[in-house]
């Protein structure tokens, strides 16, 4: 079972795509695995044929254990043990069992096998360890263990319905960066006359060769990633206590998928035209909709936009991404009156709010970013030829 994300400790096996005993080459599809953020499609890690199939569609595995072996033609596989996979229907925590239920020797037991997530989780929803049964290794805590007594606790007092997996982590990852990250806030209202028109430009000729539809996001998207290579601290990243300047510059855009939002991620975007992010945008867009993005679609981000203006948002802030530094609210593109050259007009305006890690990004930092973004959104086609 893979690591496909960070902090992962167990993943749903989705879907096998070939059968025991079938030739795979390295590359092709392999299985589908469900994590906590998406269902990944995994590839094989090499050529062979697939044998020593221990894992069944809509099992959960401990990451780390063998489900399967690529053995040359002609081999077999060792003879190994059952995995220790739990069964459960999508979506649905492990159940522990009361703590009437356990052996106090097993209960110490596995609460000494307590993950770090699983503790942390444990001592922020006030959970006794010695309460659970772990669905791990040999009784091992798990994250969603402690993510189970929780949700049977609440309930049982009607408090609110269990999450799904994208939403559980969702809030767990927006808690955590709120509460540990030093958030700070710059806004900026910008005409969106030249943006609009720029898309109307444009539009017709990206449409026509690849059949997408070219959106406001695609030419932030492109702005923004060229913006960056001014400003490398806002596409840093903390990690391990220290700043680390990033190498490449990649947009995770924020989308909306059924249980919550996934942020997929356009690689290199500064070295793309404006056409290209448009179409990567739109397969990752499908792709996540349909639960089948790549681990690679999920990873790597130096940088967010998350673009709320299609919902009629005026103005929001955003909760930062950790480790990356910074992370852009985009509200709706709206008529409203302003001053230009004395004199009283309608515009269409937007509001542009950059959520900033004050250990990463200063205020002169952070509002050097967003003057330099104004001017380009001011004069988009000048910046994306």
């Amino acid at each position: 079972m893979p690591a496909l994300e960070m902090a992962q400790e167990t993943g749903k096996l989705v879907a096998w795509r070939k059968r025991d005993g079938e030739t795979v080459s390295k590359g092709e599809p392999l299985l589908e695995i469900e994590t906590d953020k998406a269902v990944l499609e995994v590839e094989a890690p090499a050529d062979g044929v697939l044998t020593g199939i221990a894992a069944q569609e809509g099992d959960i595995v401990p990451v780390g254990e063998t489900i399967a072996w690529i053995v040359r033609p002609g081999e077999s596989a060792p003879p190994r043990a059952p995995v220790s996979s739990t069964r459960r229907t999508a979506n649905e925590p492990a159940r522990p069992t009361a703590a009437h239920e356990i052996p106090s020797e097993l209960a110490a037991g596995a609460a000494a096998r307590l993950s770090p997530k699983a503790r942390r989780l444990a001592q922020e929803a006030g959970v006794d360890p010695l309460k659970l049964r772990g669905s791990g290794p040999g009784g091992a805590i798990l994250a969603a263990d402690v993510l189970a007594i929780q949700a049977e606790t609440n309930q049982q007092s009607g408090n609110f319905k269990t999450p799904g997996s994208v939403g559980r982590l969702m809030a767990e990852r927006t808690t955590a960066s709120w509460t540990t990250v030093p958030h700070f806030f710059v806004v900026r209202e910008v005409d969106a006359s030249a943006l609009n028109e720029a898309r109307q430009q444009l539009a017709s000729a990206s449409e026509e060769k690849s059949n997408v539809r070219l959106t406001h996001t695609d030419l932030l998207v492109a702005l923004v990633s060229r913006v960056l290579t001014k400003h490398p601290r806002v596409n840093a990243s903390w990690i391990d206590g220290k700043i680390r300047l990033n190498q490449g510059i990649n947009i995770a855009v924020a989308i909306a998928v059924d249980d919550g939002v996934v942020a997929a991620v356009i690689r290199n975007a500064n070295a793309l035209q404006v056409r290209e992010i448009a179409v990567q945008r739109h397969e990752l867009a499908e792709r996540a909709r349909a639960s089948r993005l790549h681990p690679q679609d999920i990873s790597g981000a130096t940088f967010t936009i998350s673009n709320l203006g299609m919902y009629h948002v005026d103005a929001f802030s955003a909760i930062i991404n950790p480790p990356q530094a910074a992370i852009l609210a985009v509200g709706s593109i709206t008529d409203r009156v302003i001053v230009v050259a004395g004199q009283a007009t309608i515009r269409p305006m937007v509001t542009l709010t950059l959520s900033c890690d004050h250990r990463v990004v200063d205020g002169v930092r952070a509002a050097s970013f967003l003057n330099d973004l104004v001017e380009r959104i001011r004069d988009p086609e000048k910046w994306l030829q």
